[in-house]
């Protein structure tokens, strides 16, 4: 593993897309949310003082287990750039600045009624298939579900907050923010900006045909399509699922659209 970088950011915002455009250039390892996250967090509390044994452990020790994860996790991938995706990643900014000081994240956007929506519309498309999402349970409407995945523990609240935190934290330089009105309406403008973001030669991507799909995965969580990208990279506008006042209620979260409410220096593409 040649090179490591990270896609995270909020989910339903385009990083399944952006993985398989990634993965388009055969240099490329990329896809789907994968397990090092939860497995890096469950390592950093055991390596932590709770732990009886952590007298055995300083700091170097930590660093060389946490890099060693990643070596072994990657280690029989053959790409030369590999992208771990995980909404985790931005709330780890400085571990990852650490441990991987060449290391970049993109972060995937997209404003939050759309988020909550395209949740929604999963939701409703499955009806005979409760999602792991809301642990598989049956009942509540549209305003509970939102409420559940708004909170600051929830599918969206939480990568929202780790977002900001990224966005406006001592290691933003290294952050590129990809909003997904651009990544669908410009694919070949964020991809040229994520090459010169990641100091790799621009490879030529095939928007008109985008590929990926994990079934068996989207099934088992009880949300078939989840992950599921086919056919040309375009957008297309729609009516929203949700009630006028639920969907107004997320309607100015969007912080990276406001140049004054953000750093000068925060990549936003």
């Amino acid at each position: 593993m040649t090179a490591l970088h990270f896609i995270s950011g909020l989910p339903r915002s385009g990083s399944t897309l952006l993985a398989a455009l990634l993965r388009q250039n055969p240099g490329f390892q990329a896809g789907m949310s994968g397990p090092l996250a939860g497995l890096f967090d469950a390592l950093v509390a055991q390596m932590s003082a709770r732990n009886e044994f952590s007298v055995f452990l300083d700091d170097a020790k930590r660093e060389r287990i946490l890099r060693g994860l990643f070596d072994s996790y990657y280690s029989d991938c053959a790409a030369e750039v590999v992208f771990d995706t995980n909404r985790g990643w931005c709330a780890r900014m400085p571990a990852i600045a650490q441990l991987f000081p060449e290391a970049k994240v993109i972060a995937c956007v997209r404003e939050l009624p759309w988020v909550i929506d395209s949740i929604e519309r999963l939701v409703q498309r499955n009806v005979f298939s409760p999602s792991s999402i809301f642990n598989y349970s049956t009942g509540g409407t549209v305003y509970t579900r939102a409420n559940d995945v708004a909170s600051q523990e929830g599918m969206v609240g939480g990568p929202y907050d780790a977002l900001k935190q990224a966005c406006y934290g001592a290691q933003r330089d290294r952050l590129l923010v990809v909003q997904y009105d651009t990544l669908t309406a410009e694919p070949a403008k964020v991809m040229h900006a994520i090459y010169q973001f990641i100091g790799e030669p621009v490879f030529e991507h095939d928007f008109g045909r985008v590929d990926y799909d994990v079934t068996e995965f989207d099934e088992r969580a009880g949300t078939p399509g989840l992950h599921t990208v086919r056919g040309a990279v375009k957008a297309e506008p729609r009516e929203t699922v949700l009630p006028p006042d639920l969907f107004n209620r997320f309607v100015h979260d969007a912080f990276w659209r406001e140049p004054d409410k953000i750093p000068g220096d925060l990549r936003v593409v």
